[in-house]
């Protein structure tokens, strides 16, 4: 078999994120990060964002009872969205920092906790002028 058989994996259509309590991840989700709500089930609830479907799901099995990778949420304006969701209550555990440049672009990077402690991030490049 050929390493490249015409197969290539280059979008993500869903991400599942592990919680402890589903009704308070949902919560939060929806009403501090202000993510579009799709539907739930009994042990799931889905979110839209942007063409990326986001689930939240209760593990009962122990061995996938563990925080989740970490999620970069792209944003316009880091700053804003840093301000907003910090008078939200959000706890940041990294303000923004630029994380790296070159002659085009900055990427800046921020880092968060969601309800159920797993590691979330703010991401936006900006432009270099």
């Amino acid at each position: 078999m050929t390493q490249n058989a015409g197969v290539t994996l280059s979008q993500i259509g869903q991400i599942a994120i592990n919680v402890l309590d589903l009704e308070r991840a949902t919560a939060f989700y929806r009403d501090v990060l202000g993510m579009n709500f799709l539907f739930a089930a009994p042990t799931m609830t889905f979110f839209q964002c942007g063409d990326v479907r986001v689930m939240l799901g209760k593990m009962d099995q122990p061995e996938h009872q563990h925080p989740a990778s970490i999620v970069y949420y792209r944003v316009a304006d880091i700053e804003a969205a840093h301000e907003a969701l910090h008078a939200r209550g959000v706890s940041f555990v990294q303000q923004p920092i630029m994380a790296h440049s070159d002659a085009h672009h900055e990427l800046w990077l921020a880092f968060f906790h969601d309800s159920e402690e797993n590691t979330v991030a703010l991401m936006s490049e900006k432009p270099v002028s």
